[in-house]
């Protein structure tokens, strides 16, 4: 990146136009751990859970006591990739919107004063992700959020440069993990490694292999950190990278043939199907693991067996009753219209929101870009709002080698006879 010459806070890119933005996206949904698990696909938008059984519990007892913040408003922005033409992430802007609202009347805005959102979309393109950074400096906001963006470097550049404080849902390059001033990320970066290993030894087995799709961002952690977390939990990781796009993976898992190891997957929805029909194939009989772009419908619906049993990895607890969803039920039923309740894309964005709200909530007096960085890296470990019990904090110090970390580990959970999520636990925090 470089300065223009027409003014100090103006960043432009030196990189040419993404020529195809569907691959930006997927690579950055594997990167994000594919958020989280999905649902049975239902349109129906009174309920996040589909379940039956679910308390009776008011939405005006979910939102908790009235906290109105008053006084003049607080400028944050708030980036997303919104629509575009390969990717529709839009939902985020419209979760943001009734968040703010729930923020401002329950929870005191910041520094009890109201948020007021300064929105831009990237649409997938780096130019317009950089140009998004450029008006949130234009704007002097307090803060930028960014929900699951595949551009969320492009619109770091200039931010960072301002010394705005960048809070984001999964950073996902080594620029951001590795900024220790004023960037702050709630995605763990090993999270599928620890899955992958935790499987294994839950299980009481020795050996997991890893089937990830052959592109960097997707073998990242498990060529950098892998070797690391699997020696320090005695367990032998095996990485099996597969081309993109290969459609009978029975060559490459013979090996895998019955079950005294377990099985790890992460790659597209396309790659998962493959992955799994393949491992029935050969006859692996072992415990199965991945990410949650992989229980879709079309992949429940194109897996030979059913996806009974296999443990899911993600970081939003969406597609089963529970507190998280419940409060999200609340939130978007009694500020948001029409906000469908089993987008993994907008429960992230409630929790992002929440979340920098929550790392703010020590704040007092006035609000600069210096004195929110400041009470975000003093807060006390607390609860990630709508994030199934996963608690974070941003010290600096969650992982070492990421400093712009803020939460470690994810959320587990067991496919049911359906091919849907049961009960999350935490995996991986410390």
């Amino acid at each position: 990146m470089q300065r223009e010459t027409s003014g100090p806070s103006r960043w432009r890119s030196r990189s040419v136009r993404v020529t195809s933005l569907a691959a930006v996206s997927t690579l950055s949904a594997l990167v994000l751990l594919a958020a989280g698990c999905s649902s049975s696909g239902s349109d129906d938008t009174s309920s996040a859970s589909g379940s039956s059984t679910a308390p009776a519990v008011s939405a005006a007892s979910l939102l908790g006591p009235a906290d109105q913040a008053t006084g003049a408003p607080v400028k944050i922005g708030l980036v997303s990739d919104g629509k575009g033409p390969a990717s529709d992430t839009s939902i985020e802007l419209s979760v943001a919107d009734a968040t703010t609202k729930y923020l401002n009347e329950h929870k005191g805005g910041v520094a009890g004063r109201p948020i007021q959102l300064v929105k831009c979309e990237t649409q997938n393109d780096p130019a317009k992700g950089t140009d998004c950074g450029n008006r949130m400096v234009e704007e002097k906001v307090a803060a930028v959020v960014v929900g699951q963006s595949a551009v969320a470097d492009a619109v770091w550049q200039p931010v960072h440069a301002a010394k705005v404080p960048f809070f984001v849902y999964a950073a996902n390059t080594a620029a951001l993990l590795t900024e220790s001033t004023s960037t702050f990320s709630l995605g763990d970066p090993t999270a599928q490694v620890r899955a992958a290993v935790d499987l294994a030894k839950s299980n009481g087995l020795k050996k997991v292999t890893a089937i990830v799709v052959d592109v960097p961002p997707a073998l990242g952690s498990f060529k950098a950190d892998g070797p690391k977390i699997a020696s320090e939990a005695g367990v032998q990781l095996t990485l099996l990278p597969v081309p993109l796009g290969t459609a009978d993976m029975t060559p490459q898992l013979q090996k895998l043939s019955g079950g005294d190891s377990a099985a790890f997957v992460l790659g597209s929805e396309g790659f998962c199907i493959a992955a799994f029909n393949g491992l029935r194939t050969v006859g692996f009989t072992g415990p199965i693991g991945a990410i949650g772009i992989c229980a879709s419908d079309a992949t429940r619906k194109a897996v030979t067996g059913g996806l009974k049993g296999m443990s899911i990895v993600g970081t939003v607890p969406i597609g089963a009753d529970n507190p998280s969803t419940r409060l999200y039920d609340a939130v978007r039923t009694t500020y948001g219209k029409s906000i469908d309740p089993t987008s993994v894309t907008g429960l992230s964005m409630f929790m992002t929101l929440s979340g920098f709200q929550t790392a703010v909530a020590g704040l007092k007096g006035d609000v600069t870009p210096a004195t929110v960085t400041s009470a975000i890296k003093s807060m006390p470990e607390s609860e990630l709002p709508g994030s199934g019990g996963q608690k974070f904090q941003c010290s600096g110090k969650i992982l070492p080698n990421y400093p712009a970390v803020c939460l470690r580990g994810a959320l587990t959970t067991k496919l049911d006879a359906k091919g849907n999520p049961t009960t999350y636990q935490v995996l991986g925090s410390s």
